[in-house]
């Protein structure tokens, strides 16, 4: 059973629609008494850092996710903004992340980037592995992702940046930590890429 974090940041009904192609049960909750049974945990977003950490907090989700991923290691998926609270911080507002990785949400600046780049970063990209990770396991060499943002992970470790994505500059595209794992682009809008992903991340043990 894989639990969906409910805590009104959007795109949960495309995931739980997507894990039901492929047979995986699910449950969409924001209540921490059922968060306390979940075997994996999804936690998608959509929206601004801030609101999202202001969300969790008062719904009472943030001390429960701490437990059951820092104690219990159950796995956790975060989802572009989702991936984005598992930092410490963020550019795009005050409020600590979960900080269950060490790194920090920055947002694009043109002056940084290579080239001219329109932001928010919108549309289908490619990947490129950087480290292994069961997420990428019967892929293709070419694994292609829908993205939708303005602000992207930096890493304090490179063993934690599992695929870097090329836009404008280069920046970490997926990253984990044992149990914690991170995609800044929406597999749920990714078609066959997307589903095959989180496949793997089901079948994770």
């Amino acid at each position: 059973m894989i639990t969906i974090i409910d805590y009104n940041m959007g795109n949960i009904a495309s995931i739980e629609n997507m894990l039901k192609k492929f047979g995986a049960e699910a449950i969409v909750t924001s209540d921490p008494s059922i968060i306390e049974e979940a075997e994996k945990i999804i936690l998608p977003g959509v929206g601004s850092f801030d609101y999202g950490m202001n969300n969790l907090n008062k719904l009472g989700i943030t001390e429960v996710l701490k437990t059951k991923v820092l104690e219990e290691k159950i796995p956790l998926l975060g989802i572009c903004l989702g991936m984005q609270l598992l930092t410490q911080k963020s550019e795009e507002g005050t409020l600590p992340g979960l900080g269950f990785i060490n790194a920090k949400t920055v947002k694009f600046q043109q002056e940084h980037c290579e080239e001219k780049i329109k932001i928010p970063h919108m549309g289908w990209n490619y990947i490129k592995v950087n480290n292994e990770s069961i997420l990428f396991d019967d892929f293709n060499k070419e694994m292609r992702f829908y993205f939708v943002h303005s602000f992207y992970v930096e890493c304090e470790k490179q063993e934690n940046v599992l695929a870097n994505t090329q836009y404008g500059k280069t920046f970490a595209s997926v990253i984990g930590n044992d149990n914690i794992l991170g995609v800044q682009f929406h597999p749920e809008k990714s078609h066959s890429y997307g589903m095959k992903l989180l496949k793997n991340f089901v079948e994770l043990v």
